[in-house]
């Protein structure tokens, strides 16, 4: 039977060899790279998206485990069905719907919540002209941050055809832009109270952990290149509130390369993780 969560703090390490792990489409799809320290950076929503993906690609619609931000979804018409399954009357044509007292309020953001994983994980505004109310999930990520500095580098490729007919030319050209190697390192927070608001379970969150372990073996693309993930370390608390600061728990992890050369595999780093005298309430533990 699936029970309410305590508050949990998690660290994900993972890498990519000869890709680009999170194109700014701002900057001609380079990889983000803070502009100051040249370390690289991969967004909260880029990670969201694996796993919404690996999700919607491994429970297949199953109840409960609809993703709200699916690729072609009209969120308006994600919101409808909510209004469709707790009104009688026919919604279909109407434009706008709003709840029609508190009451009716917190049924519709709750059938979201029930229906709709990434709702209830990762929370959601959905106060649009379908009104169905707001949700802060109880999962929240960092940015994902390099290690070390990283280097992007901009290939030309070749293409043996031609856009269009008409042109003397026998091949095109185009450019792609990698990062020889990186490994990156994002935090995480669970919130055991926001948990309980969303209906977050423990089912949930096992299946969370299986997602960030499988998210880019069901995700993979030749602009990525080789992306894995490397080590996933858990704080987990005894209480609801928690244990202890979750600042004083990533301290505990610590990456640095070890050769003098630059980095170009997982076996060129080292992390270590401090286990000794973990405060109490607080279990560790390593995926």
């Amino acid at each position: 039977m699936s029970t309410p969560i305590n508050r949990h703090e998690f660290t994900i390490f993972f890498d990519v060899k000869n890709g680009n792990p999170n194109g700014d489409p701002d900057a001609g799809n380079m990889p983000r790279i803070d502009p100051e320290t040249g370390h690289g950076i991969v967004t909260d929503v880029c990670l969201k998206r694996k796993i919404r993906n690996y999700v919607e690609v491994t429970k297949n619609g199953q109840e409960g485990h609809n993703i709200y931000v699916s690729e072609g979804a009209v969120l308006n018409e994600q919101h409808r069905q909510a209004y469709r399954a707790l009104r009688e009357e026919d919604t279909d044509k109407l434009k706008e719907l709003k709840p029609a007292d508190k009451a009716e309020s917190y049924k519709l953001t709750r059938w979201m919540c029930d229906n709709f994983f990434d709702v209830r994980t990762f929370g959601a505004v959905m106060t649009t002209k379908i009104n169905c109310g707001q949700v802060r999930g109880p999962v929240q990520f960092t940015f994902a941050r390099s290690i070390d500095p990283v280097f992007s580098q901009e290939l030309t490729i070749t293409r043996q055809a031609v856009t269009q007919e008409g042109t003397d030319k026998e091949r095109e050209m185009g450019r792609k832009h990698i990062i020889p190697y990186g490994l990156y390192r994002m935090d995480g927070y669970i919130s055991g109270h926001l948990a309980q608001q969303t209906n977050f379970t423990s089912d949930d969150l096992e299946l969370l952990w299986v997602a960030i372990e499988n998210m880019f073996e069901y995700d993979r693309s030749a602009a990525r290149g080789q992306m894995a993930l490397r080590k996933l370390i858990i704080f987990e608390h005894s209480s609801v509130l928690g244990n202890a600061p979750a600042h004083k728990l990533f301290e505990r992890i610590h990456a640095e390369s070890v050769p003098e050369v630059p980095a170009r595999d997982y076996k060129d780093y080292h992390i270590t993780i401090d286990r000794s005298e973990l405060p109490e309430g607080v279990n560790m533990i390593e995926r």
